[in-house]
């Protein structure tokens, strides 16, 4: 277990480290108290990411060695610098109507400034990151091949909806037409833009994606070899974390101003997260509990409707991350019951079959 987690437990000294300086330079007295900022920042990055963890185990199970290898090393650097800083930076620029070096010089330089941009786009960064979730946790369960339903009652319904094309997409439009409609009048159509930009990202993504392991699997069929992903799958995973951090960088301003601190706190966070979907898929987790899968994808509906609703009303980060950890840790459960049932069951057959044989 160690090994999968050396990593993050040097990148968390080396951050803690940084933070002290960083404290001690800019915020003379505070050092110890920029610290604990981090500490706890990177807390509520692994709260808020856990079925995050779950989802990336699913697909980096389908990836070469090679890019599992970069997902942690390339993929952190993209996830802590590309989305966690320069992926809002972006989208301030754009909104704004500034440019990407007057917003990164902000976040720098004029923290409440690039706050209070930030905030103003909260409602399409929130749409766009709640827009491609909800497609996700609407493709898992109305896949046609799913054969194993958690919550029957919800699930075996939500599965027939794929003998109507395109399900999905018209569900989460109609989710983002709701939003539209609810907002402020200045900000209808960014969020409409937003919303449909993160339907179609969903689609093209995942259709790429299915289209190369189609092409995996005919070639494996002829090599004998596994299927695996690499680039597309890369891409895949890192769009994902792209919209569970939209969530994580816009809770982290509640705390603090400080970008840096907010970066450091995170990419702990972040590491944590990537660490422990590599010990998941070694340990193959997923395959040992049944419905941790389902967990997860609906923890990640329930965060999607809560970005929703964040673009009216203020929701706590704390309802954001115990919610996704409570149904991941219910799904656990009932794994764990399942599989002790299961045991039950054999050890039942195994002593019907001893006693046939005795008599």
């Amino acid at each position: 277990m160690l090994k999968h987690f050396k990593g993050s437990i040097w990148v968390t000294i080396l951050g803690i480290i940084a933070a002290f300086i960083w404290g001690f330079q800019k915020h003379p007295g505070h050092a110890f108290l920029c610290v604990f900022i981090v500490l706890f920042l990177s807390i509520l990055e692994v709260t808020l990411s856990f079925d995050n963890a779950v989802v990336n185990a699913m697909k980096l199970e389908k990836m070469t060695e090679k890019w599992q290898h970069r997902f942690v090393t390339w993929g952190i650097l993209i996830a802590v610098f590309g989305m966690r800083f320069l992926f809002p930076v972006l989208v301030v620029a754009i909104f704004a109507g500034l440019s990407v070096m007057q917003v990164a010089n902000l976040a720098l330089k004029d923290v409440e400034q690039y706050a209070h941009y930030l905030h103003l786009c909260h409602a399409p960064l929130v749409t766009f990151g709640g827009a491609f979730l909800f497609m996700l946790f609407l493709s898992y369960f109305c896949h046609e091949e799913k054969d194993v339903h958690w919550i029957e009652k919800i699930e075996v319904p939500l599965q027939k909806l794929h003998m109507m094309k395109s399900t999905e997409v018209i569900i989460t439009l109609l989710l983002v037409f709701g939003v539209h409609y609810v907002v402020p009048a200045e900000k209808q159509l960014p969020v409409l833009i937003a919303g449909t930009s993160g339907i179609l990202m969903y689609l093209l993504i995942d259709g790429v994606s299915n289209t190369l392991e189609k092409i995996a699997e005919k070639r494996a069929a002829v090599t004998g070899e596994a299927a695996k992903l690499g680039l597309v799958g890369f891409i895949y995973l890192e769009l994902i974390d792209a919209s569970f951090s939209l969530d994580g960088v816009l809770g982290a301003f509640a705390i603090s101003k400080d970008i840096i601190l907010i970066t450091i706190g995170l990419a702990i966070g972040a590491m944590f997260v990537r660490s422990l979907t590599l010990y998941m898929v070694e340990l193959k987790t997923l395959k040992q509990y049944l419905y941790l899968e389902h967990g997860a994808h609906w923890a990640i509906g329930f965060l999607a409707l809560i970005m929703f609703v964040s673009t009216t009303y203020e929701v706590p980060e704390v309802v954001t991350g115990m919610a996704g950890l409570i149904i991941v840790g219910w799904a656990f459960i009932d794994s764990l019951k399942y599989n002790k049932k299961q045991q039950l069951l054999e050890n039942s057959e195994k002593v019907e079959i001893e006693k046939q044989e005795n008599c």
